[in-house]
């Protein structure tokens, strides 16, 4: 078999490996191990680290090439003595050596997961070794934080420098319009606040959008730094503030049922137009955000409060989602339309493309059929909809 595998890996002609497909032992190892990168059938692996990847990760490998040397399971030579150490490690084996202190807050990428958000989870595990010491974790897990970062201005969308402070102590994030300031510009209350990453939409690979709740209504802050660690190390601070705090709140709920609360990605942003409560008006293009069950929409994308939010609950409680528009509708642009039935009134949209209309009806019937917990009823009786 190892002459098999000796001549196999040899080959560097794609067409004579996809014939050895069957018999090329680094296939075979692929399929056996799971994946750092979560990612199905790697055809890319570290022959220094012992690790499958995808072609994604395998470039962000090739950051620290000093630790991680790349090469491709179809295309490149492999010799007898790197077969054999691929098959005597293998992505189990390096996650039981490289992750062996992961905090249950920290958050484990995976290849759908932003390029800053993947580099900085390999740099921990193989280049600063993060998880085999708990001293190395301090920038995120001390529960106390204090840094500058570079926020968006509410009404002039120029980006300064502000100092931020995260106390798990006092439960709060808060952050300064002065360097030398006593009083706090903001206080957001850990308990809403949410944390993810967008860098397309704010136009910078480490560019983070904090929400919190300010008088029931959701404010947005557009934050980032320049070191990509910096701003993953906030990021997993305010998780880390977050599981605490859920832990106190909830003291008899697993970390099963916690962890999916600490931060959540938005189901679906993008453009539709929509019209106003009497449906007489002219409809009007307005960027939707769908976080859970808050459907927030702005005229801008980077707009620091939503023009109006509508909450969704479930089918049970009479929210339904409908394909098209009542009849004797006018004023809409874009012919793929949407209708909301809530128990109050009837929310319209329409969608450029039918693609868009089917992504956004499925994204509000995930939503719709779920069935509200007990807290989101609190929610929905003192949400306030703005028209």
């Amino acid at each position: 078999i190892y002459i098999y595998r000796y001549w196999s890996m040899l080959c560097v002609k794609p067409s004579i490996l996809v014939c050895l497909h069957f018999m090329c032992p680094l296939f075979t190892l692929a399929n056996l191990h799971t994946y750092v990168c979560c990612f199905a059938e790697p055809e890319w692996a570290s022959y220094t680290l012992g690790v499958f990847v995808c072609h994604s990760c395998s470039g962000l490998h090739r950051n620290i090439a000093q630790i991680s040397k790349v090469k491709s399971v179809l295309l490149d030579p492999w010799s007898l003595s790197e077969v054999e150490f691929m098959d005597s490690v293998g992505n189990n084996a390096a996650k039981a050596k490289y992750e062996q202190i992961v905090p249950a807050f920290y958050y484990c990428p995976t290849y759908k997961d932003c390029m800053l958000l993947r580099e900085q989870w390999i740099r921990a595990k193989y280049e600063r070794k993060e998880f085999l010491s708990v001293e190395r974790q301090e920038p995120y897990s001390a529960g106390y934080r204090e840094g500058f970062l570079w926020k968006r201005g509410r009404d002039n969308g120029q980006y300064l420098s502000r100092k931020f402070i995260l106390s798990e102590r006092e439960g709060v994030l808060k952050y300064f319009n002065k360097h030398d300031a006593r009083e706090p510009k903001a206080i957001m209350k850990i308990s809403t606040v949410n944390a993810t990453f967008q860098p397309t939409k704010i136009g910078t690979a480490h560019g983070l959008q904090i929400t919190y709740l300010k008088d029931n209504s959701t404010r947005n802050i557009f934050v980032y730094h320049e070191d990509g660690k910096e701003m993953v190390d906030w990021f997993n601070a305010i998780r880390a503030a977050r599981f605490h705090y859920l832990q106190v709140a909830f003291p008899g709920a697993s970390n099963s049922d916690l962890l999916p609360k600490l931060t959540r990605n938005y189901i679906k942003e993008g453009y539709m137009e929509k019209t106003g409560p009497k449906h007489t008006e002219g409809f009007k293009k307005r960027w939707f955000t769908m976080d859970d069950r808050r459907l927030m929409y702005f005229k801008d994308p980077l707009d620091a409060y939503a023009r109006g939010e509508v909450f969704i609950g479930s089918k049970e409680n009479s929210y339904t989602v409908l394909p098209g528009l009542p009849p004797n509708i006018q004023g809409y642009h874009w012919q793929f339309g949407i209708t909301i039935v809530t128990p109050d009134r009837q929310f319209l949209f329409t969608c450029e493309t039918e693609e868009d209309q089917k992504d956004w009806m499925a994204a509000f019937q995930t939503v719709t059929n779920r069935p509200m917990l007990p807290q989101e009823y609190a929610v929905e009786a003192y949400f306030k909809h703005k028209p």
